[in-house]
C-alpha cells in the first residue's frame, strides 16, 4: 500500500491485520521458547509448574543449567572460536576484494564478480560436501605421496571456519563495496597532496569512512557463522559447535536447557543488532 493514495477502510483494515499477524507469527515462537526456559519442569511443555532459574544456573541433576552444562559450554566456545576466525578473515578479504572490484578494471572482471557471488546461490549442504570432498582428496594425496598427515584438511573446526568463510566473505564484500562506492576519492587525493603515502591515505581517510560498513559486515559475518548449521554439519569433527551440539541434544529429547540457550542467543543477537544500528547511525553522522 502507498500511504499517499487513499484506500477503502476494508483494505486498510485488512492490510493492518496482515501486518499484525505477520509480526505475531514471528514473535510467538520466540516468546514460547523464552517462557518455557523458566518453567520448573523437566520438559519444555505445559502445564506451568512455577518459575525457576535452574535451567540457567542449576548445578545438580536432573536440572543442570546452561552455565553448568559442559557439552553446551564447550559447543559455545567452539562456535565463538569459529565465528571470530571466520569474521576476521571475511572482513579482511572482503575489504581487499571490495577495493579490487570498485577501484580497478581488469580482464574478465565480470566473470570474477560472478564467481565471487556463486557461493551465495549454492545450497549450504552442497557447499559443505564439496569442500569436504576437495579437502579430503588433497589430504589423502599428501598422505599417499609424502606421508604427510594434513589434519587441518580433515573434518574439524578449521575446516568448518574455511567452509563458512567461503560464502560469508562474499557477503562482507558486498556490504563494504556498497559504502566504498559512495566514497569521494578527492579526499584521498587531498591527503596525497599534503604528503601522505597511498597507504597512509587509505588508513587515515578511507578506512575511517568505511568503519560503519566494516563493523556492520563483521557483525553480520559473526552472526551468520555462529548460527550456521548446514555447511557446519558437513564439515564438523569431534569438536562440535553449538548448533551441532543442540541438534544432537534434540535427537535425545528436548529439555528446557535448550530453551535457556535460545534465550541467551536471542539476547546476544539483540545486543549485536543494537551495536550495528548505533554503528550505522554513527556512519550517517560522519557522512553528513
Amino acid at each position: 500500500m502507498l500511504p499517499s493514495i487513499p484506500a477503502p477502510r476494508l483494505v486498510t483494515f485488512a492490510y493492518r491485520a496482515y501486518v499484525a499477524l505477520f509480526f505475531v507469527y514471528l514473535a510467538v515462537p520466540l516468546i514460547v521458547v523464552a517462557v518455557f526456559a523458566f518453567n520448573d519442569s523437566l520438559y519444555p511443555s505445559l502445564p506451568w509448574k512455577g518459575f525457576t532459574l535452574d535451567w540457567f544456573f542449576g548445578a545438580s541433576a536432573p536440572k543442570i543449567g546452561l552455565f553448568h552444562d559442559r557439552a553446551i559450554l564447550r559447543g559455545l566456545v567452539n562456535s565463538l572460536l569459529v565465528a571470530f576466525a571466520t569474521t576476521a578473515a571475511s572482513v579482511l578479504v572482503g575489504t581487499t576484494t571490495a577495493f579490487l572490484f570498485e577501484r580497478y578494471d581488469f580482464r574478465f572482471k565480470g566473470v570474477c564478480y560472478m564467481l565471487m557471488l556463486a557461493p551465495l546461490v549454492i545450497p549450504g549442504v552442497i557447499l559443505g560436501i564439496s569442500i569436504l570432498a576437495f579437502s579430503s582428496q588433497i589430504a589423502n594425496a599428501a598422505d599417499d605421496a609424502f606421508g604427510l598427515e594434513l589434519n587441518a584438511l580433515r573434518p574439524g573446526l578449521l575446516l568448518v571456519a574455511l567452509g563458512q568463510f567461503s560464502f560469508i566473505a562474499t557477503i562482507a564484500t558486498l556490504v563494504i563495496s556498497s559504502r566504498l562506492r559512495k566514497f569521494d576519492r578527492s579526499l584521498e587525493e587531498a591527503a596525497l597532496n599534503l604528503g601522505a603515502s597511498p597507504f597512509m591515505a587509505i588508513v587515515t581517510v578511507t578506512l575511517p569512512y568505511l568503519a560503519p560498513a566494516l563493523i556492520g559486515s563483521a557483525l553480520v559475518a559473526f552472526l551468520m557463522s555462529f548460527e550456521n548449521f548446514n555447511t557446519t554439519l558437513m564439515l564438523v569433527g569431534s569438536d562440535a559447535p553449538l548448533t551441532i551440539t543442540m541438534f544432537d541434544r534434540m535427537k535425545q529429547g528436548s529439555t528446557p536447557v535448550l530453551n535457556a540457550v535460545s534465550v541467551f542467543l536471542m539476547l546476544g543477537s539483540a545486543l549485536l543488532g543494537l551495536v550495528s544500528v548505533m554503528a550505522q547511525r554513527g556512519g550517517k553522522g560522519t557522512a553528513e
